[in-house]
Order: structure tokens, then sequence, then C-alpha cells
């Protein structure tokens, strides 16, 4: 089985949206697809309920309205419609980004984009001009995602505006029925944006709304799949895969570590039973698989070597929060299977936990376990220590060795 040429899935977002003269895989999924017949209309109806029936169930329930309807062509030309954008300006509701020299009041049509998902929007009022269509909705995700590496204002605000503006992004998708080769372009990049937010958020644990933020950014991830992987079925072609999708499938499997439920509604062998084979043999979920196994039988060595070693960027950061609680397991079995009378030295600690020296000791105290000096000055960790305990607390981000080039 072939796969298709696509992007690189670990490189960072591409710098400019695919064009709008990128090839269509078939005539039916364009647009306006023509009513050739009654019995290709129902074929085409069917098709597009299937795929909509295995996107999430509240993604959906959101769009209802809309998917009642016809579908429309987008006319806006704009990355925000011009009345939306005229009443936001009257109401003072525009966010950091879209204000034209600071002017809470006053934007432009080169700032200005879409809000988010608004129920009174998916009515049969809906006008066309309040639609993006296709080569719009591509720009407006690329200016969004230029907006990613912004210094200019905490990384939360900036999460914030693109989280919002992504969502009508995918709502004029979905009202417009389009399920192409560039939609497909569109959700991986929409995914890599979920991805490296769930990573970055983690810098910002301490401050008082994280739950929240987090919660709600890794709900859109796995929507964000969801869809994705139905658009990948609902445009394959017998023979072929396509290039970004086994790394794009790891993603669910590695959603597993750490938690008994399921993330997109199944069972994990539920799912892989329909995954198309070439993708099962890949590189990327075999290492997924893998890696899931290590973490459930509490093999911690091979869990942190194979992620040192095989994670790719996007894979290592959904694996990023549960390192520490794999260390913290190690700790814990060197702290209760060591002979008392022989302390473990912190340079092999470091080693087997995959961290820097300086940061073993305050990673041994997070765990309630005390560090010891000799009169030489090397440090020790004393074993049968009776403190113990699991950190309830978001632990610091400690670098794996071998893979400090991405979490910069």
């Amino acid at each position: 089985m072939e796969r298709r040429q696509r992007r690189n899935p670990s490189s960072a977002f591409s710098s400019t949206a695919s064009s709008s003269s990128s090839r269509f895989r078939s005539e039916k999924f364009s647009t306006n697809p023509p009513k050739n017949s009654n019995l290709q209309e129902d074929a085409r109806h069917l098709k597009s309920r299937d795929w909509k029936s295995r996107r999430p169930e509240r993604e959906v329930e959101e769009e209802q309205d809309s998917d009642n309807l016809p579908s429309i062509v987008g006319t806006c030309p704009f990355m925000c419609p011009a009345g939306e954008r005229a009443q936001r300006e009257r109401l003072r509701d525009l966010a950091v980004f879209e204000r034209l020299n600071g002017n809470p009041g006053k934007t432009s049509p080169t700032l200005a984009v879409k809000k988010g998902f608004c129920r009174t929007i998916a009515t049969k009022h809906t006008q066309s001009s309040d639609v993006r269509p296709l080569p719009v909705l591509e720009e407006t995700l690329n200016y969004l995602l230029n907006l990613l590496n912004s210094m200019e204002h905490p990384f939360e605000v900036v999460h914030d505006f693109i989280f919002d503006r992504t969502r009508s992004i995918r709502q004029d998708l979905s009202m417009q029925n389009i399920i192409n080769d560039q939609t497909i372009h569109m959700y991986e990049e929409m995914v890599k944006f979920h991805i490296i937010s769930h990573h970055k958020l983690l810098t910002c644990s301490s401050r008082p709304n994280f739950s929240s933020v987090h919660y709600l950014n890794m709900e859109q991830l796995k929507k964000c799949l969801t869809s994705l992987y139905a658009l990948y079925e609902e445009n394959r072609d017998s023979n072929s895969i396509y290039e970004n999708e086994p790394e794009f499938c790891s993603f669910h499997v590695l959603l597993h570590l750490g938690s008994n439920s399921q993330p997109l509604g199944e069972s994990l062998c539920l799912w892989l039973s329909h995954v198309p084979s070439a993708i099962l043999k890949s590189k990327e979920m075999f290492f997924a698989r893998r890696l899931l196994r290590y973490f459930r039988m509490g093999n911690y060595k091979r869990f942190l070597c194979t992620t040192a070693t095989e994670a790719s960027c996007l894979q290592f950061y959904i694996i990023e929060p549960y390192i520490n609680e794999v260390r913290a397991l190690a700790l814990s079995c060197v702290n209760s299977c060591g002979y008392i009378h022989h302390p473990y030295p912190i340079a092999h600690l470091s080693k087997l936990l995959m961290m820097k020296e300086l940061d073993v000791e305050p990673f041994c105290n997070a765990c309630g376990l005390e560090i010891s000096t000799d009169e030489q000055g090397n440090k020790f960790l004393a074993t049968k220590q009776k403190n113990f305990h699991y950190p309830k607390d978001v632990f610091p981000s400690y670098c794996l060795l071998g893979l400090e080039h991405f979490e910069k």
C-alpha cells in the first residue's frame, strides 16, 4: 500500500497555506457537487451522513442546525464577514490581535477573524456572504498559526484566540460540506496546534485556570482527530494511505497513556480493528503500541529509552506529561527494592531516570525522599525510606535526556 505524498508531520507549521489550485480528488468531493441523478445524490447523502456519524457527539450536536440545511458555497472574501466586523467594533468586542493600533473599538479586514461557533449563525437565515470559501479558510488558518510563536502576549492569550478562531474555520468547512484533500491538510494543522498547545500549556500549570484550559484543549484535540480519521477514510483510495496518516493515527494510541477512559468513545482494540494494515505495520504505530504496552507493564526503563530514541516531536508532546509519572515509578522501585546499607548514587539515578543530575535531588524531594551527602561531597539516595509518595501537584518540567531540543 502506497503512501500519498503529504507534508512532513513532524515539521513546523507550513509558512504558506496550500494553494487553491491544489488537486481535488474527485468532482464528488467538490464544494457544490452536481446533481446528475437521484441515485448519485442518495449515495452522496449516505456517505456524508456516515462521515458525520463518526465525528464527536458534541461537535455533531453543535453543528446539527447547519447539517440540516443544504450545503452552501461561501462567498465572504475576508477572514471575518463585514457585518460581524462592524458589530464587534460597535460592541468593542475585539481580541488584542484584532485591534487596529491598539484601539479596542477599531479593526480592519486584515486583522479581524470570524469568532468561534455561535448557534445563531447555523440557521436557515445563513447567508453565503457570512461563510468563507476554502481558499479564504486556508489563508485564515495560515494567519492564525503564524501567531503561535508570538512573544508579545502570554501563551494563554495566544492559545485562547487561535483556539476560538479555528473552531469557526471547522464550522465553515462543515456548513459547506467540504471533505477533500485540502480539508485533510487543514485538520492536520489544527491537530498540530492542539498538540503543541498541550506542550506549551504545561508551563502555565501554576495559573488558576490551568486545569480548565488544558481540559478544553484536549477535548478539541480529540474532536479534531476524530474528524480527521473520518476524512482519511472518506477520501481513501483502495491502495494508498496518506503520508501523515500513520503518525496521526499513533496519536490516538498515545492518548490512552495514563487513563482508563476511551478518548474517542470506543475501546482501543475495536478502533485498531478498523485501521488499515499498512498503518498498523508502520513504524509510527509500532512505536506507539509498544510504548503503551511498556507503560501498562510498568517497564520504566524501556518506556524512557524508547521515547528518547524513537519519538517524533509531536509524539513526545503527547507523552511528556507521563514521563515524570514513569520516573516516579522507577524511583519507587529503587527505594523499595534497594539494599538499605547500599545507598544509590545520584549519578546512577540520573542515568536511570534519564534526567540531569541537578534535577534528580528536587525530583526525589518532590516524591518525599531525602538525599544524603558523604564526606567527599558525593550524593546518594538512601533506600527503604518510608515517606515516598507520588506528588499530588503537577511536576515541574524536567527534560528527557536525548530530547532536549524538543523542549525548547
